[in-house]
């Protein structure tokens, strides 16, 4: 690949994923309280279709992952963001529970057809350097909460959640475009059969390293998704006004991208083993400060700073590392397999602090399960990062 068609694929790619977590996964948590207020609908109730989704895309992680491996990404790319686009309008007129649980099923298959896991499936197969390019990409993906969530808290302000989310289902069909203009004749090295890739992923799984990171990584989605979908609440229920939550959560994308510079700065002597290290356990740190932050603006910072920086890093740890700790062959099989071992967690985590949240009556005992959470997580990376091939 040369020059040009490198920083075609990072841009391209940056584009596509901003995008498409920006109106396909950050939505949820601001249209969540409205839809509550509108539909009489319970936060369990819909957070279990959300999960449900989150369940659809985890299982398809291992067959979309095999088809990007073999034939590449335009088509999934493409025609999963155009399917999030069609679901995105659909959710806006949504009248009865089971058509909302029907929409994230389809949603689901989106997910795992255009977001990240495809994408950087994509990345490590064409990019001479996997590592400095997954770097780059989070530069531009780092501010999409940034940029969405101001944006859909102004736009659902103003046209209610129904018409924010038909806005958004509008600039989801550009992601559709340019994934299928990308791609064309590029799609991917030569295909390998089948076999191979199936033979790749039952060597990684015989790994230590594998399971290590398979932990890690299902912590991380737990907490992330997790985070994404209560945290907006979890700050309001601290009394903040709405001014100050949007900055707290928005501020998230400049740190994360700041942290992201810095490891960009250190080049190729950065090793994705130490990155995972130091960034594991500063998760821990950072949901142990918000269980004990006072409640305002600067109280709340180092959780912030420090979520923003772990999670910033740990991103490119999950996309470059498991390519450095594992390998590149059958990347695409494998990073699905990572992700459907961590499904159970990662569908569990917004119901479950859905539940959590009602049993409670509060958001009082969240920072500290999902701490916990995360110090188990740093622990399985650790044992990732020692095991040998």
């Amino acid at each position: 690949m040369n020059a040009a068609s490198e920083k075609g694929l990072i841009w391209g790619t940056a584009l596509t994923q901003s995008i498409g977590w920006g109106t396909l996964f950050i939505p949820f948590a601001l249209v969540l309280q409205p839809m509550e207020a509108e539909l009489g609908w319970s936060r369990a109730e819909i957070n279990g279709a959300f999960t449900l989704g989150l369940l659809v895309s985890g299982l398809l992680g291992i067959p979309v992952g095999r088809w990007v491996d073999r034939h590449g990404g335009r088509i999934p790319l493409a025609l999963g963001a155009l399917l999030g686009a069609a679901m995105l309008a659909a959710w806006a007129t949504v009248e009865q529970l089971w058509v909302f649980y029907v929409i994230w099923v389809a949603m689901g298959a989106a997910h795992a057809m255009a977001l990240w896991v495809p994408a950087m499936a994509v990345v490590v197969a064409l990019s001479k350097q996997p590592a400095k390019a997954i770097t780059a990409i989070t530069f531009v993906t780092g501010f999409t909460g940034t940029v969405f969530v101001p944006l859909i808290a102004m736009l659902t302000e103003r046209f209610g959640w129904r018409g924010a989310l038909l806005v958004l289902a509008a600039m989801q069909l550009l992601p559709a475009l340019t994934a299928w203009w990308q791609f064309r004749g590029v799609e991917a090295p030569a295909p390998t059969h089948t076999s191979a890739h199936r033979g790749a992923l039952g060597r990684a799984m015989r790994r230590a390293a594998f399971w290590g990171l398979a932990l890690c990584f299902a912590a991380h989605v737990f907490i992330g998704v997790g985070l994404g979908t209560h945290l907006v609440p979890l700050l309001r229920e601290r009394g903040l006004p709405e001014a100050y939550v949007i900055l707290l959560v928005a501020l998230h994308g400049p740190f994360q991208v700041a942290a992201r510079a810095v490891l960009f700065l250190l080049g190729t002597r950065a090793s994705m083993r130490v990155v995972g290290l130091l960034a594991a356990p500063t998760l821990a740190l950072a949901l142990g400060w918000l269980a004990v932050a006072p409640p305002s603006v600067w109280g709340l910072m180092p959780f912030v700073v420090l979520w923003a920086a772990s999670d910033g890093l740990m991103t490119i740890v999950r996309a470059a590392g498991t390519a450095e700790i594992l390998g590149r062959e059958g990347y695409g099989a494998v990073t699905g397999a990572l992700g459907l071992i961590g499904l159970a967690p990662r569908t569990a985590a917004p119901f479950l602090i859905a539940l959590t949240w009602e049993w409670g009556h509060g958001y009082g005992a969240v920072p500290w399960l999902l701490a916990i959470v995360a110090a188990l997580g740093a622990a399985s990376f650790l044992v990732a990062a020692r095991a040998r091939a």
